[in-house]
């Protein structure tokens, strides 16, 4: 069962830092008046897209506090998660993804916006940019971005998304419900 926000800015249980939170998988942050656990939801996110920042552990909580309170206050897309320590996530142990979502990966204007937005928090990692679409169809890792961010940088740059074999693949939830939750 993927975890995910019950209702607009509500977390399923009292989220503690992600560092140090082993209930739950992920932790969530909604803009004002978006729910992504609506039955309009999978409609209106069809075509999501989303930012992946990996931080490391000792910086995760700060990073998602940032990320967390722009998201709530409007300033980026229409939500957020962050893998908590409670997470199953394959890839380096001493670091987790925070995730900020586009409502529309072909909305290049937007996926501009946000990036800059986030560059103006003073994110300044390498990042990548995925489709929840790649998500849903099991695709991970290294390739599977169709655009990278340099560090620093507000700069763009387009990518041939490459798949990994399935064993290969760690599991990630993605912003759409599952079939009957909701």
């Amino acid at each position: 069962m993927h975890d995910k926000p019950t209702q607009t800015g509500q977390q399923p249980v009292k989220a503690l830092p992600p560092a140090a939170d082993t209930r739950q998988r992920w932790q969530w942050a909604m803009a004002p008046g978006v729910d992504f656990a609506a039955p309009a939801a999978a409609n209106e996110f069809a075509k999501a897209g989303k930012w992946l920042w990996f931080l490391p552990l000792r910086a995760l909580d700060a990073g998602w506090r940032l990320i967390k309170t722009a998201v709530e206050g409007g300033q980026l897309g229409p939500g957020a998660k962050v893998a908590t320590l409670g997470s199953d996530f394959d890839g380096d142990p001493t670091r987790r993804p925070v995730i900020i979502y586009t409502a529309n990966h072909h909305d290049k204007e937007d996926v501009q916006r946000v990036l800059n937005a986030l560059r103006a928090l003073g994110v300044r990692d390498a990042l990548a940019y995925k489709t929840d679409e790649a998500t849903a169809l099991g695709e991970y890792g290294d390739g599977t971005s169709i655009y990278t961010s340099p560090a620093g940088t507000t700069k763009i740059i387009r990518r041939e998304r490459q798949t990994r074999p399935a064993a290969q693949r760690p599991r990630e939830t993605h912003i759409r419900p599952a079939a009957g939750t909701g």
